[in-house]
């Protein structure tokens, strides 16, 4: 695998990884014990800490990368994994 093939699969992970550590971790105004902006909305963050966000979805991304990269050369899952959804059934003759 080249690369750059590396660093575009990464980066697809890296996104992915971002939507799903976003949420996690956010404390509203609220929830905090503090006063709401007048106009702000009851679901935003007291405080966005954005360097905590890369650091975790660049932690998320590299483990799952990991993963993947494992697959590529190990092979534990391939396409003839889910041979079953491209079979028929055997009662079925056509």
């Amino acid at each position: 695998m080249r690369w750059t093939t590396i660093l575009a699969i990464y980066f697809l992970f890296w996104f992915l990884s971002l939507f799903l550590v976003l949420p996690f971790g956010v404390r509203t105004s609220e929830e905090v014990g503090k006063e709401k902006i007048p106009g702000q909305a009851d679901s935003a963050p007291h405080e966005f800490r954005p360097l905590r966000i890369i650091l975790r979805t660049s932690l998320v991304a590299a483990v799952l990368f990991l993963l993947f990269y494992l697959n590529y050369l190990y092979g534990w899952v391939t396409v003839d994994s889910f041979d079953f959804l491209f079979t028929p059934p055997a009662n079925i003759r056509g």
